[in-house]
């Protein structure tokens, strides 16, 4: 994973990501991807079906990356996060380029979250508990 449209975005660009992907996906369907905590179920619902359509990752790297560009964007307009672009030790041990860090200076790797929940699957690898379990975060919503 780490590409869209065959390149690495940076952190400036994720955001932008996010927003294209959800524009892409929401054309089609009827998806309530609108930035809040309950929609990282629906992100997890997402995953899931991809995993049971038997997309490998190959296949599904732009969806997954559109994913993990949201996933992120969701840490960064409801916990205060911001997009970061990792060092090299942060890429090796992350494998992704970018992250975000929260504003207790922790960092965390959203694309990398996504992958996990594709290549593992179940409760365990859920966005939503994710969120939900991030102690120490700041509420700072950004519009």
């Amino acid at each position: 994973m780490g590409t869209v449209d065959g390149r690495t975005p940076c952190a400036r660009e994720m955001r932008a990501c996010a927003a294209a992907f959800v524009t892409r996906v929401t054309a089609r369907n009827r998806l309530p991807l609108d930035y809040s905590v309950a929609s990282l179920r629906i992100v997890d619902f997402l995953i899931d079906g991809l995993r049971k359509g038997g997309a490998d990752r190959e296949r599904a790297r732009e969806t997954l990356c559109g994913l993990g560009a949201y996933v992120g964007e969701v840490l960064v307009r409801r916990a205060g996060a911001a997009w970061v672009d990792f060092d090299a030790d942060q890429r090796t041990y992350f494998g992704q380029p970018v992250g975000v860090c929260m504003p207790d200076g922790r960092v965390w790797n959203p694309l990398g979250k996504v992958l996990n929940r594709f290549e593992v699957g179940g409760p365990g690898e859920s966005l939503q508990i994710f969120y939900l379990t991030l102690h120490g975060r700041e509420r700072r919503e950004v519009a």
